[in-house]
């Protein structure tokens, strides 16, 4: 079957893209979630009619993306967790902390966005990408630090 997607589908295509998908795929997933319609003559002769305007409204958003990744390079972020032997973490650097990180910094990423080649799992410094938009990466650099230990209160000698 032969749609016309409405948003960005990772593997799939672009808004405004014409594809040919399943049937099963299109009816029970892409067209109730509004991700898509159908490639009919009427839809194909609006999205031609609306190409100019989608087309600047993918520039804006691609700029906007520049600016971001201009201003999400200039920054560090630091995560701190419990270290073992040898700078070995107990556990390791999610991409929901990493995108914690950022939004403590100021800037809406969401963790579906960072990009990891493998787990974090030694302390030290990373180069950490963001997919930003469409094929737009940045770059951000990570600081993954001991989480320093809290001493307990020392308990006082009960009074005489």
């Amino acid at each position: 079957m032969k749609i016309i997607l409405t948003r960005d589908i990772e593997k799939l295509g672009g808004a405004g893209d014409i594809v040919r998908v399943k049937d099963g795929y299109a009816r029970n997933y892409l067209f109730p979630k509004g991700l898509a319609l159908p490639a009919d003559e009427k839809n194909i002769k609006e999205l031609e009619f609306n190409r100019r305007r989608i087309q600047r409204h993918i520039e804006d958003e691609y700029g906007k993306a520049r600016q971001l990744a201009e201003k999400i390079a200039a920054i560090d972020i630091t995560i701190a967790k419990k270290v073992g032997e040898e700078g070995k973490l107990f556990g390791s650097v999610t991409t929901r902390e990493i995108a914690d990180a950022l939004k403590e910094k100021g800037f809406e990423i969401e963790h579906r966005q960072v990009l990891l080649d493998a787990p974090i799992k030694k302390s030290g410094v990373y180069e950490v990408e963001l997919k930003l938009f469409r094929e737009l990466k940045g770059t951000v650099k990570l600081w993954v630090v001991a989480m320093e230990e809290e001493q307990p209160p020392v308990a006082e000698p009960p009074a005489a």
